[in-house]
This record gives C-alpha cells, sequence and structure tokens, in this order.
C-alpha cells in the first residue's frame, strides 16, 4: 500500500465523505506530505500500514527540531490522526498508531478585535471616488454585520440575499447553510454596490450569481479581501495586525459583550461546538482584568 495510493483514497474521503472545500482538503493533504516526506529520510520503505507509534514520536520531535510552533505541529498531529481514521474505516490498517499520539498543550489564543470607532476609521477610509471603493464598503460591512468567514464573504451568491425578511443564506464549512440577519446599513451599501458597480461590469459567465466581483467581472479571491484590509489599515495607521477573520471575531465579541445569547452567536458564526464560541466570553474577561491593572490603585 503506497502512500501516493493512500493520499488520492483519502483525499476523495475527504472531498465524497467528509464534504471539505479545496482548500481544507489541501492542508489535510499537505500534513501527510510532511510525514511521507519524514518518512523519506528517516524510514525508507516504510509505507503507511507499516508506521509505529514509535516512529510517529520521532517525527513530532522532527516538527520540534525545525522550530515548527506547537500551535502548527498540533494541527499537523490532527491531520495525520484523520488520515489513520480514514485507513482504519477502510479496513487497510488494523490498528491507529496515532491512538497514544500526544498532541503538543498550547493556550488558546485570545484573536485581536477591533473598537467600533476603529472599524468606523477604517470604513471611512475607503475611498469612494474609485470604482471599486462601493463594493469595498459593502464587503466590509457585511463582514462585519454578518460575521462572515472570508470564503463565505467571496462564495456569497445573489440567489441567497433575502433582504424584505432581513436575512442573508450563507454556505458555510462542509456545506453546512445557516441563515443569518443582515444590518440595514450593509442591505444598504450592497444595494448601492449593485447599483452603480455590479451592474456596469461584463459579468463572467461562471460568477454570474456571486455577489462581490472583480474588475474582470470575476468571483474575487481570499488573498484580495486580505490585501484591501492590510492596505486600509495602513491608511489609516491602525497598530494592530488585522486580516477578514478580525471582522468576525469583532463582530462575535461587540454581539457578547452587548449581552447577546451565546447559543444564537453561535448560530450565526456557524460554530459547530458552542465551545469554540466560549472563547469570546474571556475576551470580555481580559479586558475587564486589564482595566483593573491599569486604574486600581492596589494593582
Amino acid at each position: 500500500m503506497k502512500w501516493e495510493e493512500c493520499k488520492k483514497g483519502y483525499e476523495n474521503y475527504l472531498k465524497l465523505e467528509k464534504s471539505l472545500s479545496q482548500n481544507s482538503i489541501a492542508a489535510y493533504i499537505n500534513d501527510i506530505n510532511k510525514l511521507e516526506n519524514f518518512f523519506e529520510k528517516s524510514f525508507k520503505g516504510v509505507n503507511p500500514e507499516k508506521v509505529t507509534l514509535s516512529q510517529l514520536k520521532s517525527f513530532v520531535e522532527w516538527l520540534n527540531e525545525k522550530g515548527v510552533s506547537p500551535r502548527t505541529q498540533a494541527r499537523t498531529i490532527s491531520g495525520i490522526k484523520s488520515f489513520y481514521k480514514y485507513l482504519l474505516i477502510e479496513e487497510k490498517i488494523t490498528s491507529d498508531p496515532t491512538a497514544l499520539l500526544e498532541s503538543p498543550k498550547i493556550g488558546r489564543k485570545l484573536p485581536d478585535i477591533l473598537s467600533m470607532e476603529e472599524i468606523d476609521t477604517l470604513m471611512n477610509a475607503i475611498d469612494l471616488k474609485k470604482s471599486e471603493g462601493q463594493r469595498n464598503k459593502a464587503m466590509l460591512e457585511t463582514l462585519y454585520s454578518c460575521g462572515l468567514r472570508v470564503s463565505e464573504l467571496v462564495n456569497l451568491k445573489m440567489t441567497n440575499l433575502f433582504f424584505e425578511q432581513g436575512f442573508i443564506k450563507i454556505e458555510g464549512k462542509a456545506g453546512k447553510e445557516r441563515l443569518v440577519p443582515v444590518s440595514g446599513r450593509a442591505i444598504e451599501e450592497i444595494n448601492k454596490y449593485l447599483a452603480n458597480y455590479r451592474k456596469n461590469l461584463r459579468v463572467n459567465k461562471d460568477s454570474e450569481n456571486i455577489l462581490f466581483l472583480n474588475r474582470r467581472g470575476r468571483k474575487l479571491s481570499r488573498v484580495m479581501i486580505f490585501t484591501i484590509i492590510k492596505n486600509l489599515a495602513a491608511k489609516v495607521n491602525l497598530d494592530k495586525k488585522i486580516s477578514p477573520h478580525t471582522f468576525r471575531h469583532s463582530f462575535a465579541t461587540h454581539l457578547i459583550n452587548g449581552g447577546a445569547d451565546l447559543r444564537a452567536v453561535q448560530e450565526m458564526l456557524g460554530h459547530e461546538s458552542i465551545l469554540t464560541t466560549e472563547i469570546y466570553t474571556h475576551l470580555d474577561k481580559d479586558y475587564l482584568k486589564s482595566t483593573i491593572h491599569q486604574f486600581h490603585p492596589r494593582s
């Protein structure tokens, strides 16, 4: 049972059985490529079904020696565990060598968030005289007001806008759909974009149902959204490292700090587990601690 054969089957499993996106599939296959490369150098001739726990521990030590962060190590190990779970399901192996493989302990990093003032500053810095200015404003308003992932934003469809009902339908991870309330301001900015930018584009046939398009009438890339936000942050001298996900974090944090129900926020974000959503309750505690340290006479 060769590595290539196993990887091909695993890729099909992730696509057909798990319904993962191409980006997620590529990340999982990359984890197995790392493992295969390690075995080529250190245990040549050992195929996937012959791998032992001891060899896997050597692989983790190798990652550590290469300076791979504990967080990345943990993610890679998770990918390898998934691979061997697949081999077990397909009965290509009789026992799972990753069962006792431990991931490094990592602290849960609290994400950076933007204040309302910082969000307004970024929005106001968008040059509406440029042809793409209104598009960018509509995109950022949608990112923030709906708490979307960047992949959900670039794939947002015209037929999934239900403005009269005040909702948009999001196609999230693993093809799961959810309805998210959309703010009046986001609706206003999207309608301006549709009237003043999108209608003047020569839309590519493959992108006719995609809401946000580039100048060539095609779907925007995720990288382009990152670039737009990075340039805006530099323009206003924002002293924070931000990305599209920062708007999602800010959305969730502002809702919870305002008293929103955690379950409702979980639904809107599309989190499978409420434990993922709970990180935003910790942000408020972090703020309280920093306030005490700054202002309490005994701190």
